[in-house]
């Protein structure tokens, strides 16, 4: 049986990165504050993007998502090993979206990972680096991913 505080570590990390999503769905890029650690290393290069410091990922995101004009962040399946105040985790991530292309709205999927380190904090876990770890796609505009 788990004892009680892996259990309860479980489920705060489980949400967190249903907190992740939320935010990135809802563009609520302040809501990351309450997600990644203030010097959090957040790594988009894998599918393209920018790899950088929470305020810049902010920015990107904020100069990036808009390009969209639908998308969801499905979080699945994360196997979880914590060892005290530290964590490592490796989740699946659905992504449908949609956005313009060529004068047609196209709708792609991607299949990545979140391979996340975490820490404990006095406010509760936090992300201190996420690194998105491309797996596959269907359906993206060419050129559009590495």
């Amino acid at each position: 049986m788990l004892p009680l505080q892996e259990i309860s570590d479980r489920l705060e990390i489980q949400d967190l990165i249903a907190r992740y999503a939320h935010a990135i769905d809802d563009q609520d890029w302040d809501a990351l504050d309450r997600v990644f650690t203030p010097d959090a290393v957040i790594d988009y290069t894998d599918l393209g993007g920018a790899k950088g410091s929470r305020a810049e990922t902010k920015a990107y995101l904020a100069q990036a998502m808009p390009a969209f004009s639908a998308f969801q962040h499905l979080s699945t399946t994360t196997k979880l090993d914590i060892t005290g105040d530290t964590a490592k985790a490796r989740t699946i991530l659905f992504n449908p979206m949609v956005m313009q292309h060529e004068g047609e709205e196209r709708v792609f999927f991607i299949g990545l990972w979140y391979c996340d380190d975490l820490v404990r904090t006095e406010d509760g876990w936090r992300i201190a680096h996420r690194r998105e770890q491309k797996c596959w796609s269907f359906n993206a505009p060419p050129g559009m991913l590495p």
